[in-house]
């Protein structure tokens, strides 16, 4: 399986533009810049998008270890913070925080917590990150 981004740029790196757009088009021609990278400005950016993917990988890959161990959950809800750190004078994404909020009937704290860091561990995306990788698992 082959998944496909596409990134366009126009003009310096400050001063310039993009846009990215997804194999799927869920994405397209979707806005970024300088400015929606290092500042507030309209569009998205590479950080916001790798905690997106990290927060559905995880989210999806504990819900299968849920199904395997047999549970269904209520509800799972995971927030992924990037830390994008520019002190080396060369960014570097040092940290993806994970924090999962979930409801699941009948599980122990012991098993779900046994799960959710199994999770973290196995899901792609945490593999392919060459960062710290935190979680904070609440189970409700």
């Amino acid at each position: 399986m082959k998944r496909t981004g596409t990134a366009v740029w126009n003009g310096s790196g400050k001063d310039g533009n993009g846009n990215l757009t997804t194999q799927s088009t869920t994405l397209n021609k979707t806005q970024y810049s300088y400015k929606s990278r290092f500042e507030e400005g309209v569009g998205t950016n590479p950080e916001e998008l790798i905690a997106a993917a990290h927060a559905g990988c995880y989210t999806m890959a504990l819900a299968f270890a849920l199904q395997g161990a047999g549970f269904t959950p209520d509800s799972l809800e995971t927030t992924s913070t990037i830390t994008l750190d520019p002190s080396s004078g060369t960014p570097t994404i040092t940290q993806s925080a994970l924090v999962l909020k979930a409801k699941i009937p009948g599980i122990s704290k012991e098993q779900f917590q046994e799960l959710a860091k199994g999770a973290e561990k196995g899901c792609p995306v945490s593999r392919v990150l060459n960062a710290e990788i935190t979680l904070d698992a609440t189970l409700l």
